[in-house]
Formats: structure tokens, sequence, C-alpha cells
């Protein structure tokens, strides 16, 4: 069995399309979109993108005809032409029907937009880590030692000496 494996990965806009039900396994499982498309060895991303450049009516009559030519013992409760109209409903819509969508050119824009939305919230997540981890080491830092203060060499003598007092006591006497 041949894989068909993928040389344009895109992002979730054709998960609805990749992964709707279009008929049921022998054994009660649902089929997707995606492993039909796998198991006749088309690149399910791939066409995805191929169909959505079509246009509306272009896009339907290539999915029936991807439709019919799926495995045997799959059961749909409707004709191909009603499950492909269905399922080109769910790819994504382009802001030009009648123009085909550039592939590469939506590809890479909605990837530069993901890329920078999320270089953007890495950075402020890191930011916030950095100032939490400021604030928590400031709290836990023991206050600075002050150097003791030492008394003046005119108070002490000698080791084993009193000290003398600063001003004499003066006498009675």
């Amino acid at each position: 069995m041949t894989r068909a494996a993928s040389s344009c990965p895109l992002g979730p806009e054709f998960d609805p399309f990749l992964f709707a039900p279009i008929g049921a396994e022998p054994n009660g499982m649902p089929l997707s979109v995606l492993s039909a498309l796998a198991r006749i060895g088309v690149d399910p991303w791939q066409e995805a993108a191929r169909l959505t450049a079509l246009s509306e009516a272009n896009a339907t009559q290539a999915m029936a005809a991807l439709l019919a030519g799926r495995p045997d013992g799959v059961s749909g409760a409707t004709s191909d032409g009603t499950t492909a109209a269905r399922l080109i409903a769910l790819l994504p819509r382009r802001a030009d029907s009648n123009k085909p969508a550039r592939r590469g050119a939506l590809r890479t824009e909605a990837a530069g937009a993901s890329l920078i939305a999320g270089s953007a919230v890495l950075v402020l997540i890191l930011f916030a880590l950095m100032l939490g981890m400021q604030a928590v080491t400031a709290r836990h830092r023991p206050p600075a030692r002050m150097p003791q203060a030492r008394a003046p060499t005119s108070l002490t003598g000698l080791p084993g000496q009193q000290p003398r007092p600063a001003h004499p006591r003066p006498s009675n006497g």
C-alpha cells in the first residue's frame, strides 16, 4: 500500500473538510475525507488546497469524481454529487470567488501571520516570567548586613584590661 505523504503541511483551515464523514465502513466506523483520499493515493492537504482554488461548481464536480473512486464497501446515505457539494461547502471561503485562490500566497500569509502572533505572545510570556522572577527574588533576598561598629580605640585598653570610661567621674572628696 502506498502512503500519501504530504509535502505541503497546511494549517487547520482545511480540518472541517478533511475530517468530515463521507460514509460508513462495513464495520460501522465513519470514513472521513482524509482517509478516503489517502486510500486512493491522493494527498489530502494538497487536494483540499487544489479544490479551494477551483470555482465551487468545478470543485464539486472534482470532488464527486474522487468520491466515485473511493474503496468498495463504503456505504453512504446520499449520492456522490450531494456529498461532494456538502463537503465543498466546508472548504475555506475566498474573498473573491470568481478568481482562483493563490495556494502559495494563502499558505505563506497564514504562516507569516501565525508566526508573528506566536512570536509576540512568546515575547510577552517571557517578559512576564522575567518580571515575576525578579519580584520573587527581591522578596526573598536577605537584608543587607551592616558592618558592625567597633568601639573607638580610646575606650579599649590592652587585652584583659577593663575599658576606661570616656568621662571620668568627679570625685567626692
